[in-house]
């Protein structure tokens, strides 16, 4: 009887020790992202890795020491779909203190965006880290007269211009204004960032006024590029003369309808810049893409007549409000088939960017201001 007992008691040990093992494995398999195992009931579990994201990793890598992201790195785009090797991972951190960090074509703002919803998602700390150098990387950036550059610190070329061209600083100050309204997915960051994200978007908005263009005393729209001490009209690539932007001009106009409480400065602003849509409009028109097996292209895009249809003009004279079309040979032409058919084919000269703001947007924002509604 007493052998009987004393095997009864050491399965009795056995049972208990293998269920104690099984809660130690379970605690382990399931702990989260951030947990101190120090504050666990289980004091041997070990903190899981943070949550990755296989983008946001990508974005990390190809940050620039400066803080901001390159659109390019040679002739090669940024494209995080792409697979990166270890070779490529290691190539590419070798370039982190490159000066080519820019606001063009969506670079930075985008690094930025993704970044932060990344860490909503995650709570990886190093992908809030990543937006707020973004971040930061803007702050850094912006002239004291409130204008973005299109790269920092690389001022070379016309890099060193007030960027609207490809609605670059308006997407900028976007990001910039949800930051300092705490929006998500900033709600998150450091909160030493939004009274200078504020100032920032108050900076941006001056420039905005002083850069639209005043012809005998009448506002019209903006230009694609300024320079950045005299705020004058300036000239970027061939094909890109200081000229109003009937693109451009619509985002920008988009951007002052969301200030919460517009000034009177503001208002006129937005409804110079609609008077001015209105008003360069090409009723009757539209722009067609059509096959060209004669040229190198293969393809062209014509301006016809179309009953109903309206069209604008990428570019406008300043002093006259004429539609022009410039090639690579930066010479003024008032018909888009007189320029050669490299740039016919591959820039888009006419569109109807303003269409949507004039029907919706506008008369949207006129019934918010005049009830006092946020936007």
């Amino acid at each position: 009887m007493l052998r009987l007992l004393l095997l009864l008691s050491g399965l009795a040990a056995t049972a208990v020790g293998t269920s104690c093992a099984r809660q130690t494995l379970t605690a382990e398999t399931v702990s989260t992202p951030g947990t101190d195992p120090a504050t666990t009931a289980n004091p041997v579990a070990q903190p899981q890795a943070a949550l990755q994201d296989s983008t946001a990793e990508k974005m990390l890598v190809y940050q620039r020491t400066v803080g901001g992201w390159p659109k390019a790195v040679g002739s090669e785009k940024v494209d995080y779909k792409h697979p990166m090797s270890a070779a490529d991972r290691a190539r590419t951190l070798a370039n982190k203190d490159r000066n080519d960090a820019t606001i063009d074509n969506n670079a930075t703002s985008r690094e930025i965006i993704y970044l932060a919803r990344a860490y909503q998602k995650t709570n990886n700390p190093a992908y809030r880290q990543g937006a707020e150098s973004g971040i930061r990387y803007l702050l850094k950036m912006q002239y004291a007269n409130g204008g973005f550059p299109q790269y920092y610190p690389d001022f070379s070329n016309y890099r060193h211009q007030i960027t609207y061209n490809d609605n670059a600083m308006v997407r900028v100050l976007q990001v910039l204004r949800e930051v300092s309204q705490q929006k998500a997915p900033y709600n998150g960051l450091d909160a030493a960032l939004v009274p200078q994200a504020k100032a920032a978007v108050e900076r941006g908005i001056d420039c905005i006024l002083k850069t639209q263009y005043v012809r005998q005393g009448q506002p019209t729209a903006w230009c694609a590029q300024y320079d950045e001490k005299t705020l004058q009209p300036a000239k970027a690539r061939a094909f890109e003369l200081a000229s109003l932007s009937g693109d451009e001009s619509v985002e920008i106009v988009r951007f002052l309808m969301g200030v919460e409480q517009p000034s009177p400065a503001v208002r006129k602003a937005i409804e110079s810049a609609v008077a001015w849509f209105q008003k360069v409009k090409l009723t009757g028109y539209t722009m067609k893409e059509i096959a060209a097996p004669g040229e190198k292209s293969g393809r062209d895009r014509v301006i016809v007549p179309e009953a109903g249809a309206t069209l604008w003009a990428r570019f406008y004279e300043l002093d006259t409000d004429r539609p022009i079309y410039v090639g690579r040979d930066s010479k003024v032409h008032y018909q888009l088939s007189e320029i050669e058919n490299e740039r016919r084919a591959g820039y888009l000269y006419a569109g109807t960017w303003p269409a949507k703001l004039l029907e919706k947007d506008y008369p949207a924002w006129q019934k918010r201001v005049s009830t006092g509604e946020k936007p």
